[in-house]
C-alpha cells in the first residue's frame, strides 16, 4: 500500500539534509524547531560565535527551491537584524521520480533537488 508523505514529513525530510549540509560546514546548533510554518528551523553559531537563523522550505518539484517569498523574507531579516543573525535560506525540490503530479510515498524512492544553502543579506537597502 502506498502511503504518501505528509506535508510535515516532507518537511523533516527537507531539514534532514539542510542539518546535515550545516553540520558539515562546522556550525553549532542551539536550536531546532521542526514544526512545519515556525521560523527559523534552525539557530546556529559558527566558529565566530555569529548567530544564525537557518529557513528550511521544501518545495515540490517541479517548482524552483531557490525561490523564496521575497515580502515575508523581508520582515524575517528584520527580525534577524534586531538580533544580530544572520540569514540562510534553504530551499529542498523533492518530487516523485514516477511523475510530477504524484506525491512522494514512505519508503519509496524520491528525486531531491538541493543547491545549498544561500546566504541572505539582511542589511537595509
Amino acid at each position: 500500500m502506498n502511503i504518501p508523505l505528509t506535508d510535515q514529513e516532507l518537511h523533516n525530510l527537507a531539514m534532514n539534509y539542510v542539518g546535515k549540509d550545516l553540520e558539515q560546514r562546522g556550525f553549532e546548533f542551539i536550536a531546532v524547531n521542526s514544526k512545519l510554518k515556525k521560523h527559523p528551523q534552525f539557530v546556529c553559531m559558527d566558529k565566530n560565535k555569529q548567530y544564525y537563523f537557518v529557513i528550511v522550505k521544501a518545495i515540490m518539484l517541479p517548482e524552483n527551491p531557490n525561490n523564496y517569498d521575497v515580502v515575508w523574507m523581508e520582515s524575517f531579516k528584520k527580525h534577524a537584524r534586531e538580533k544580530d543573525a544572520k540569514v540562510l535560506y534553504a530551499g529542498v525540490g523533492l518530487g516523485n521520480p514516477n511523475h510530477k503530479s504524484l506525491p512522494i510515498y514512505l519508503n519509496q524512492e524520491y528525486l531531491i533537488e538541493y543547491n545549498g544553502i544561500q546566504v541572505l543579506e539582511t542589511n537595509l537597502n
